[in-house]
């Protein structure tokens, strides 16, 4: 059984990342969407939500598990018995970044990653952009996922 997770903040889950789990599908058995703790991160929406939303939108596909997680990637890969990282590319400065923590986890783990080049019209979205845009009232369910509930900022 081919294994991935899919890593990141997902601050919030946006139409990019849906896209980056909808052609993962296409050639891996199994998907862990795994949302990454990061205290020197600032997040907007608390991880218990951000988990539960990602759930509730995949609910109806069993290929699918979300789990939070507050280690290391590759541990993480590990702990679920995954043989790939999925990542998803917007810019070539996401590429040189990427390139340099694959070859980081491929030498401590054996794990490799797969980069998935974003759809050129969704190269614009962004978790920053839309946390930016929910932090100014605005409207942005064109930039989300059908069917994911109306996002709350945490009150800080």
């Amino acid at each position: 059984m081919k294994k991935a997770i899919f890593p990141g903040t997902f601050d919030p889950f946006t139409i990019g990342h849906a896209s980056v789990v909808k052609r993962a599908l296409t050639f891996m058995d199994h998907l862990v969407i795994g949302i990454g703790i990061n205290d020197s991160k600032r997040t907007c929406i608390p991880t218990a939500q951000r988990v539960e939303m990602i759930r509730e939108l995949y609910a109806n596909e069993p290929r699918i598990s979300v789990d939070a997680y507050d280690c290391l990637t590759i541990d993480f890969a590990r702990k679920h018995d995954a043989q790939f990282i999925i990542r998803g590319i917007r810019t070539v400065h996401d590429f040189e970044y990427e390139e340099t923590i694959a070859d980081i986890n491929r030498r401590l783990a054996g794990i490799e990653t797969i980069l998935l080049f974003t759809e050129p019209e969704l190269t614009s979205v962004s978790s920053t952009i839309v946390r930016e845009l929910l932090q100014y009232g605005k409207d942005v369910t064109p930039f989300l996922p059908e069917g994911m509930k109306k996002l709350k900022l945490r009150k800080e």
